[in-house]
């Protein structure tokens, strides 16, 4: 029963209006905490592939990373790496730098290379058409991570699968997190970067789970992702004499417009922990990320995503398609990461990296273990 037929429902049975709001807002608050929690809980069964095509021998692949200063771009990569290393092939890695101009010259290298694959890290496929026609023509598989917003199968952009956990489930997640921590009235400032489909689409659905549930919306900023140490430090002085304490929290498509909010905060007299605005991402859980939530500076609680398993999956996925066969339909476990949670991550820097064993599963499949 939604809010609106539970009133309509206690009315009919005599109870006040004022009773059945603050029924109503339990309730909401409930299921949104029910949903939370059970994305903070540790992963620790495997529920992805256990069958699959035997690796694929002497492969050489390409790794287009859209900008290796993003902590989710380099978390992903040192997977792929490791993956590769595992399965047997070998990996060239080639930075985009954070520019359009970066990764349409990176594209360029990568065909020049004729690699048996190509990996694309972190930005969007339809920018890159043309490359990516050619990748087509070539008969060049390409898998994808965050390409779009779609999970698997592109195949109009030429791309055989896109590793992602599902960006609608990190936005509810991560907006549900400020509705409870705003005590269900959150006045949030949404991050996001229009270069991006799959980071309008994320903030499209943070912004609608706060506003169906009460809170407001104080701002959209559409500000470059690779701009941020440039233009956060300033912008955040500006939202904070624009908005004062009508801005509880920030909600942001990615931690790096994170990174370098902290000076602009100190010097504003706003303490790191605690003190709005509270600062919240819907994706990756860098490693920064995890520091300062570890240490409550500057950022509350982030989605984090299996970056290290996603690069497992997407040389599974490559090896699939070179394999000739389907991709998995294996769409990768996401997880609240707050200052309660944080020291039981199991990855590297303690970001996350399910205890599934994962790396087990995929060397059965590639028969390598």
């Amino acid at each position: 029963m939604d809010r609106r037929q539970l009133l309509i429902h206690g009315v009919a049975l005599g109870l006040s209006v004022p009773t059945l709001t603050r029924i109503a807002f339990a309730q909401t608050m409930e299921e949104a905490q029910a949903i939370v929690d059970k994305y903070a809980k540790k992963v620790e069964k495997w529920d992805g592939p256990t069958t699959g095509p035997k690796a694929q021998s002497a492969k050489t692949i390409v790794n287009l990373v859209g900008d290796m200063k993003n902590g989710g771009h380099l978390g992903v990569t040192k997977g792929i790496e490791e993956a590769a290393a595992a399965i047997g092939w070998e990996v060239k890695t080639i930075d985009g730098a954070g520019s359009v101009a970066g990764r349409t010259a990176a594209m360029g290298q990568a065909m020049a290379l004729n690699p048996s694959g190509i990996i694309i890290t972190g930005f969007d496929a339809v920018e890159q058409a043309p490359a990516m026609e050619a990748a087509k023509t070539a008969k060049i598989p390409v898998v994808s991570w965050h390409a779009g917003p779609v999970i698997g199968p592109m195949p109009d952009q030429g791309v055989f699968a896109n590793v992602t956990t599902d960006p609608m489930q990190v936005s509810t997640a991560a907006a549900m997190w400020a509705y409870i921590d705003g005590k269900g009235k959150p006045g949030v400032v949404f991050f996001t970067d229009s270069t991006y489909e799959i980071a309008i689409a994320k903030a499209k659905k943070m912004q609608e789970v706060i506003e169906k549930l009460g809170g407001k919306t104080v701002e959209w900023v559409d500000t470059p992702i690779a701009e941020t140490s440039q233009r956060m430090p300033q912008l955040t002085t500006t939202l904070l004499q624009k908005h004062g304490a009508d801005s509880t929290h920030s909600l942001a498509i990615n931690d790096l417009y994170f990174d370098f909010m902290g000076p602009s905060l100190a010097a504003a007299g706003i303490p790191g922990s605690g003190a709005a605005p509270v600062n919240v991402s819907a994706g990756d859980g860098s490693e920064s990320a995890y520091q300062r939530i570890r240490a409550g500076q500057y950022q509350a609680a982030t989605v984090a995503e299996p970056l290290n398993l996603q690069g497992w999956q997407l040389i599974d996925e490559l090896n699939r398609a070179l394999a000739g066969e389907q991709w998995s339909g294996y769409v990768s476990p996401l997880h609240v990461v707050t200052k309660e949670n944080v020291e039981f991550d199991g990855g590297p820097n303690n970001t996350f990296d399910p205890g599934n064993g994962y790396r087990d599963e995929y060397k059965k499949i590639w028969g390598k273990s």
